[in-house]
């Protein structure tokens, strides 16, 4: 039987033998994953733990905070602050940073996080996650500031999430694949089962919210309609939809057997180019995914390449299967017209 690969193991390894990471990186991921083993441990406890239900607040957001959203909050805080491998960090959560008291030492990176994705389905007990990406510092002596952390997705040096459904398993990257790691409970550690993931280029499978189609652009209502059309459309396949209205459960399906994911742009509110957050969620979803060999779009640009302009922008998002994402992103840009059948080689770089 192959011998057990620990997080720390892998971490390690990855430092010393491969030379991917930095020490203090390798050391601050240790923390955001002891961070998520407690946040399982209080969505787990659910109702015994009163930790279910609304809290009596907004987020930054204008939503309704959940309880835990708000713990989960206090834990990466916590946990991360006193280390001395942050020099800040940003959640969802919050409407500005949070700079590393004076009281602790600095370090020269920044993490972003949106503590509870998918936290509408807490109460249905659907699986939820957290959110992660880390940034390094801007050189330079100067204190920090909100400005340091608008850096575009191709500057992260690790992103992940921690996903807590009938197994809590974080997914990582550090711009070198992407690794699973399924919490022991009993060892009270996460082990590697999974690594080098790859996402298939086609696919039967979309993600979307149909209740709003109605307000969808042209390019997206003809990529779904060429769908359900099914063996006789276009396309000369029959589609599957899923949708679980959890980012990092759709998304955690789709690295595991692929599939396309979309939260388009809508008309209810045109001045806003999209409902997800850039820097908590499409970005480092955006990497994992592109790390996997899948594709992440804005519907014509790469996600990674757009150069954020406020901590809590928002963005379109299309990610998942490189073939559908490249038909899909080819739809808004026009490169791709008539009814075509079979992949399309789109425009899209996925580097």
């Amino acid at each position: 039987m192959a011998k057990k690969v620990s997080l720390t193991r892998y971490l390690v390894e990855q430092q010393r033998v491969d030379g991917h990471i930095p020490s203090q990186l390798r050391l601050l991921l240790e923390v955001v994953a002891r961070a998520c083993k407690s946040i399982s441990q209080a969505v787990n406890k659910g109702a015994l733990g009163g930790v279910l239900g609304a809290a009596e607040s907004e987020n930054v957001q204008g939503e309704i905070q959940k309880k835990l959203d708000i713990i989960a909050n206090e834990v990466l805080i916590e946990a991360n602050e006193w280390g001395g491998h942050l020099a800040a960090m940003a959640s969802e959560e919050m409407e500005g940073i949070y700079v590393v008291p004076n009281r602790y030492p600095q370090g020269e990176y920044l993490l972003l996080f949106d503590p509870l994705d998918g936290s509408s389905n807490i109460d249905v007990n659907v699986s939820i996650g957290t959110i992660f990406s880390v940034l390094k510092m801007p050189e330079g002596d100067r204190g920090v500031e909100e400005a340091d952390f608008l850096q575009a997705g191709n500057r992260q040096v690790a992103a992940g999430y921690c996903i807590y459904g009938p197994q809590t398993t974080l997914v990582l990257t550090v711009g070198d694949g992407v690794a699973m790691f399924t919490l022991d409970r009993e060892q009270g550690s996460f082990v590697l089962t999974d690594e080098n993931i790859r996402i298939p280029e086609d696919t039967k499978e979309f993600a979307i919210n149909m209740s709003n189609m109605r307000h969808w652009d042209e390019p997206v209502k003809r990529y779904i309609d060429e769908c359900l059309a099914g063996q006789e459309g276009p396309r000369g396949k029959d589609f599957n939809m899923r949708w679980i209205a959890s980012m990092v459960a759709d998304v955690h399906r789709i690295l595991t057997r692929g599939g396309v994911f979309m939260y388009p742009w809508d008309k209810r509110d045109p001045d806003k180019p999209g409902k997800l957050r850039l820097m908590y969620e499409a970005n480092p979803m955006g990497w994992l995914v592109e790390q996997a060999g899948g594709a992440a779009t804005n519907g014509k640009d790469r996600i990674m390449d757009i150069q954020p302009a406020r901590l809590h922008e928002r963005v379109s998002v299309i990610l998942g299967s490189k073939n559908e994402v490249d038909r899909l992103t080819s739809y808004h840009t026009g490169e791709l017209s008539g009814p075509v059948s079979g992949p399309v080689s789109g425009p899209v770089s996925s580097k």
